[in-house]
């Protein structure tokens, strides 16, 4: 068990983290909650180095990536940096990378019900207009459940907030802040049910944003 207490907030600088070997040759990972050490809920930074591969493997309660370095690929298909995938519930592939990448992985923490099968390039998709100087766009949404990029000007100040369900965010650009902390470039956020904070930013910073999912602890 790794940071499965969902009633504790979390902010971890996953750069100054070590990579740990993985059951596959050449794939590296930076585990950031887990409930097993190789099966159950998990969230993990993971490096594919070149002409790497894991063997065929399903995923009971979905998987979601975002590629953050390099080019992620499958038997479906090229996924380059910038990439948002969702595999649902019972699906299955045989991923790889020819060149190297870095990619985001949250394992088995679908909804049963959520079979959507997700590919974007979020390079390819348009920003939206959101509340003060926000720009989002949306990814993904079931339910209570909402992924979104959210990129932020330079000197934006946020509302004071609560999280209904909690909010994770994954920095992926610039340097994230609020009254607890600074978070840089792939930094890893959990704010559990009902927490609350006031973000800000000094820099443009964009973030990978889930809201609505975590346990209401």
């Amino acid at each position: 068990m790794l940071n499965m207490d969902f009633s504790q907030a979390l902010a971890i600088n996953t750069q100054q983290m070590d990579w740990q070997v993985s059951p596959a040759p050449g794939v590296l990972r930076k585990p950031l909650e887990r409930q097993a050490k190789e099966s159950g809920h998990v969230t993990s930074i993971v490096q594919y180095r070149s002409e790497s591969f894991f063997p065929e493997h399903s995923h009971p309660l979905g998987e979601e990536i975002f590629v953050l370095e390099g080019v992620f690929s499958d038997e479906h298909g090229d996924y380059p940096a910038g990439s948002y995938l969702r595999n649902p519930p019972g699906s299955k592939h045989s991923p790889f990378s020819k060149q190297s990448c870095v990619i985001f992985v949250k394992l088995n923490q679908f909804d049963p019900r959520d079979l959507t099968t997700v590919r974007i390039n979020t390079h390819q998709q348009t920003w939206l207009a959101g509340q003060g100087g926000l720009q989002v766009m949306p990814l993904h949404d079931f339910e209570h459940e909402h992924v979104a990029l959210v990129k932020w000007p330079a000197g934006e100040v946020f509302q004071a907030h609560r999280h209904f369900g909690g909010e994770e965010i994954l920095v992926l650009s610039g340097e994230f802040n609020d009254e607890n902390g600074r978070y840089p470039k792939y930094s890893w956020l959990r704010h559990p049910h009902q927490s609350q904070h006031h973000p800000f930013v000094e820099q443009q910073t964009i973030i990978l944003v889930k809201t609505g999912h975590l346990p209401l602890v």
